[in-house]
């Protein structure tokens, strides 16, 4: 009897990067959680991960080891099931266990959470794939919930371009000159024993958010961003360092905004805005001005484009293609240390607004975004919002609670009421 094979996809070039990193040290997972206005069903929701999952065949996949790369195979085992909640979000994906899924879906309460290995997508991917899946819960519960407004129709075939390598459709002639940027303040702490991983929520009105960041003359990405810089660099000062390095951040940028394209896979890149405090000191002030010029001036098509050309050159580089597996993956992981480690003092991304239809407003209270475990112990940042609430994470495996702490306490002081909440 012949052998059947399932379909089988090539990774875009995020993902055969997140693919060839993870490990117990890195998590290349993140997490998505809603708390609903009532507590969660889990057979409703069981229900309805099986009446979508269907829907989005990108994430219903295992993932494969080749001679050469890793690649994406439809998972015909069963699953992925609901889980019950754990004190330690974001583990590493294992990819032989949990029947090879590579999504999570947990309760607790009155909160749903999702975890997506970040080879399959990116944030703004995940975010239609769990809004969709929202939905579909709700109506197991009893909720008319229409398609539409970013819901997908779970009973459609998936589209095309759903599936599509934006990189590779967008990719140009001429690449990003490879340019090391220096090597940044780390500001890392004391490693927790593993997997102890610290995770630090704040919740604040967005309204007087915004108020806040336009009387500063930047957006509300901008000046978060800036915040953080801003404490971080006050961070190494106390540290009384022999040496100021810079401080600086690794912001995604979605590159749909730019490129249009409707793959529900990844397809972002980053941007670095930063300060070097060895030139002199800066104000708050001239740190918003910093990052914001920073963030306009970098985040053009012609730039975009040139660093798209340069993430997929390298799975079409003709010697690394050569090169087995088993060796290319602590070239890459040595190459990753020194181009998006060290150079950089932390990560920060808005997720942006999470939008539902009219008819789902009322049974969501709040979202929630966590990033997993840096491959340095420090605390990586997370927003997202809904309705008139931003929701700011600080999740990491370092003792130290000194950013996050600092981080909330200069919003406090600029007049913005912060709610926080941990799991430390």
């Amino acid at each position: 009897m012949a052998k059947t094979h399932e379909p089988w996809y090539r990774m875009d070039s995020a993902g055969v990067l997140y693919s060839s990193l993870q490990s117990e040290k890195y998590s290349a997972t993140y997490r998505f959680s809603a708390l609903m206005k009532e507590k969660v069903d889990p057979e409703a929701l069981q229900r309805a991960v099986n009446r979508t999952m269907p829907r989005f065949p990108g994430f219903g996949v295992r993932i494969r080891r080749g001679v050469f790369w890793h690649y994406l195979e439809q998972n015909p085992a069963p699953g992925p099931f609901v889980k019950p909640d754990v004190s330690d979000p974001c583990q590493p994906f294992r990819f032989e266990e949990e029947n090879h899924w590579l999504v999570r879906f947990y309760y607790y309460e009155r909160r749903i959470s999702i975890e997506i290995f970040h080879a399959l997508s990116d944030g703004t991917g995940a975010i239609v794939f769990f809004r969709t899946l929202l939905a579909v819960y709700l109506r197991e519960c009893g909720a008319e919930i229409p398609n539409g407004d970013g819901v997908l129709d779970v009973d459609a075939t998936p589209a095309p371009e759903e599936l599509e390598d934006a990189y590779s459709r967008y990719a140009g002639t001429h690449a990003k000159k490879l340019v090391l940027l220096p090597r940044a303040f780390t500001n890392t702490g004391t490693p927790e024993p593993f997997y102890t991983f610290h995770v630090t929520m704040g919740f604040l009105p967005v309204d007087r958010l915004h108020a806040l960041a336009k009387t500063n003359g930047a957006s509300i990405t901008e000046y978060l961003a800036a915040v953080l810089i801003y404490v971080i660099a006050e961070q190494q000062q106390h540290r009384r360092s022999y040496r100021l390095r810079p401080v600086t951040l690794a912001v995604p940028v979605n590159l749909r905004a730019h490129f249009p394209s409707q793959t529900l896979g990844n397809f972002i890149t980053t941007i670095s805005p930063g300060i070097d405090p060895a030139l002199g000191e800066y104000s708050f002030p001239e740190i918003v001005s910093q990052v914001h010029n920073y963030m306009r001036l970098h985040a053009n098509r012609q730039e975009l484009r040139a660093a798209i050309t340069q993430s997929v050159q390298l799975t079409r580089n003709p010697f690394l293609r050569v090169i087995p597996l088993s060796a290319k993956i602590p070239l890459m992981s040595g190459s990753y240390r020194l181009q998006a480690v060290y150079p950089f003092s932390g990560t920060f991304t808005n997720v942006g607004p999470f939008r539902v239809p009219p008819e789902m407003e009322a049974h969501i209270e709040a979202m929630e975004a966590i990033l997993g475990q840096a491959i340095v112990p420090r605390s990586h940042c997370a927003a997202i919002s809904y309705g008139n609430t931003m929701e700011i994470t600080f999740a990491g495996t370092q003792r130290q609670t000194d950013t996050e702490r600092e981080f909330f306490r200069f919003l406090v002081r600029q007049g913005i009421p912060v709610r926080i909440e941990s799991n430390r």
